[in-house]
């Protein structure tokens, strides 16, 4: 049963690479033991990369959206439903429709031993530094300096129903 159990697990990690080199062909690099759980979506446009370190590991649903460059450190975790955009649609031109209008691009880099928490969007022309946690459900565009925590604080509105 043992030797069943080793031929699947090769059998699985050389089909789950000959589809993202198919895909992708070197324009997406993977580090060493980076793991993902459910549907991983990495989108690359011919002539940009995704670089990502050793020892990652995203949960379910994230996507790593990809039309200049997006490089991801060592040791760094994804919680669910994290979406990476190096890229924005440009929309200045006022008589031109938006989708005919092009992007403008900016790296996207995140250091090394990071914690991206769920739900957490991640804008182009951002960089995240080393041992920085991104709380769940945050908007990240700019930069964030080495061992940031950064969260989320939503105000919550009470009123009082006029009851007739």
């Amino acid at each position: 049963m043992e030797i069943l159990h080793k031929l699947f697990d090769k059998i699985h990690m050389l089909y789950t690479y000959r589809i993202l080199k198919m895909k992708y062909g070197k324009s997406v690099t993977f580090g060493n033991n980076v793991l993902w759980r459910k549907s991983l979506i990495v989108n690359v446009a011919n002539g940009a990369r995704v670089d990502i370190g050793d020892y990652c590991f995203f949960n379910n649903y994230c996507s790593l959206n990809s039309m200049e460059k997006i490089m991801i450190g060592h040791h760094t975790l994804f919680g669910e439903n994290v979406k990476i955009y190096d890229h924005n649609h440009v929309f200045n031109k006022k008589n031109e429709y938006v989708v005919n209008q092009g992007f403008s691009t900016g790296k996207v880099i995140i250091g090394n031993n990071c914690w991206i928490g769920s739900n957490t969007v991640i804008l182009k022309g951002s960089r995240i530094g080393n041992n920085c946690v991104i709380g769940a459900g945050c908007v990240i565009s700019g930069e964030i300096p080495d061992g940031t925590i950064v969260k989320r604080k939503n105000n919550l509105i009470f009123e009082s129903i006029n009851f007739k």
